[in-house]
């Protein structure tokens, strides 16, 4: 599958446009279709990959594995990662994220209460 398929396929089941991923990680409108014909800069396809969290050899059709390994990373890549994550979201998802963590922490609490 080619590069933009792949996206595309990434899109579809994230629900969002070509457009939206452009302007999410601040590369040009249309730069994702003139892939079909160029390739792209490695910075902007880490971005890419970044987005969708897969692999920038996901996305070249170098691999079928779709996520990135964490088995082997180090809790500074981990760290790193995590950050690059929740500096894409907006105040509202952020929020969102911490009520949700808080709310896990919580009901894992009281689970293990139960035991």
């Amino acid at each position: 599958m080619s590069l933009v398929k792949t996206i595309k396929m990434l899109c579809d089941e994230r629900k969002v446009t070509f457009a939206e991923v452009e302007r999410e990680i601040a590369i040009s409108n249309g730069q994702i279709r003139r892939w079909d014909n160029a390739s792209p800069k490695s910075e902007t396809l880490s971005k890419v990959a970044d987005y969708f969290h897969v692999s920038t050899d996901f996305l070249l059709g170098r691999t079928d594995q779709r996520y990135l390994d964490l088995k082997n990373t180090t809790e500074s890549d981990a760290d790193k990662k995590l950050h690059e994550i929740i500096s894409r979201l907006d105040e509202v998802d952020k929020e969102l994220l911490i009520a949700s963590i808080e709310n896990t922490l919580l009901l894992a609490k009281q689970l293990a209460k139960k035991m």
